[in-house]
């Protein structure tokens, strides 16, 4: 018989990563999730997606069908981009997709979403590293569908994708679990910088040694700090966590709610462009919804969001609120920061308020100087 011709370097390293292990920068993980109350054990977690160095920049809308999202606005939300964005814009790299998170058995993976339809040529390694960009491995989707054999797949088969994700809080402290790849060149510092959280607690979450069991392409969940409220208990989305730098659609669209890094509040307002007949007003007395007066220099009051209920009619509710910023050694400031598209609208106000003042003046110089 002859002599079989040995294969190339880097297909040798594929084959003994097919039979045997996980491929460098493709180790399965498998996130901590104990939670197992019924309303504990499932969340909206946040995944970040990166497309592969190579390929084209996807659009908003290629995002929203490969992930099987519901809605444009709330890739939008999860992003803190405006409402205005339009479907077709290039997705900033990395994205952050939001997705339902169910915990069983100790571990928690993203729940029914997103799946995936095998096309010709396909291989369960090159969708769980091409289409998902190592948000998976190959082992991960052949476990979760019952494939004994990961180089045979049938064209036309609908794969679930389960990505890695958790409900847990932590430090007892409630947070929005971030599934997030490594990028050659990250450390554990520096990714603990980025997303307000410490070192030691991404070691502690991750179950990792130290610092520099880190490695590119690992799969980390990074908890994000998400903002206190005053949503009510009995409230339909008495859940509702919302991290730095993303905002929310809640109440069927009709309240858009940010997360301040100052208070660590959230700061809701009504949305913007919906008709008032469709979304009931949501009042403090006489306050509308997220307005702020100052009762002294120290002391604010605000309307702040509490929920909505649907059980009888559709209502949105809100309490008063009151914030001390001097008793928490700062000076009296403005109000707390808005999300970015709160801050984009805001902007876009003030400078209309300077184009019209101006206008003003320079009718009242003409006026003058015909005098």
């Amino acid at each position: 018989m002859a002599a079989m011709a040995p294969l190339p370097a880097a297909s040798l390293l594929l084959f003994l990563c097919l039979l045997a292990a996980p491929c460098p920068g493709a180790r399965a993980a498998r996130f901590a999730c104990n939670a197992t109350a019924p309303r504990a054990s499932t969340c909206q977690a946040l995944i970040s997606y990166a497309p592969p160095n190579g390929t084209a920049t996807p659009t908003l809308a290629a995002v929203r069908a490969l992930f099987q999202l519901r809605s444009h606005r709330a890739l939008l939300a999860a992003n803190g981009l405006p409402l205005s964005t339009p479907p077709t814009a290039p997705a900033p790299a990395p994205l952050r997709v939001r997705l339902p998170c169910l915990c069983s058995g100790g571990a928690g993976a993203t729940f029914q979403r997103p799946t995936y339809r095998v096309r010709a040529g396909d291989t369960l390694d090159a969708i769980a590293r091409g289409d998902f960009a190592g948000l998976v491995t190959y082992q991960d989707i052949a476990a979760a569908n019952n494939v004994s054999d990961p180089n045979r797949v049938a064209v036309g088969q609908q794969l679930w994708i389960p990505v890695p994700c958790s409900c847990d809080p932590v430090a007892d402290q409630p947070v929005v679990h971030f599934t997030y790849v490594v990028p050659t060149g990250t450390s554990v510092a520096s990714i603990a910088q980025e997303f307000s959280t410490t070192e030691e607690t991404i070691l502690a979450v991750n179950k990792m040694p130290d610092a520099k069991a880190l490695i590119a392409g690992q799969v980390l969940d990074v908890p994000l700090r998400a903002c206190g409220s005053a949503i009510s208990s009995t409230a339909i989305d008495r859940n509702l966590l919302v991290p730095n730098g993303s905002y929310v659609l809640t109440a069927n669209n009709c309240v858009m709610c940010g997360c301040s890094s100052s208070s660590w509040q959230l700061d809701c307002q009504p949305t913007q462009g919906l008709s008032s007949s469709f979304c009931p007003a949501a009042k403090c007395g006489d306050m509308f919804l997220g307005n702020t007066s100052s009762t002294s220099s120290c002391e604010s009051r605000t309307c702040s969001y509490a929920g909505y209920t649907n059980s009888t009619t559709f209502a949105i509710l809100a309490n008063v609120t009151t914030s001390n910023v001097c008793s928490a050694g700062m000076s009296p400031v403005a109000q707390p920061a808005h999300s970015l598209a709160f801050r984009l609208e805001r902007a876009w106000l003030r400078w209309t308020e300077l184009v019209v003042s101006l206008h003003v003046v320079l009718l009242c110089l003409g006026y003058l100087r015909q005098d």
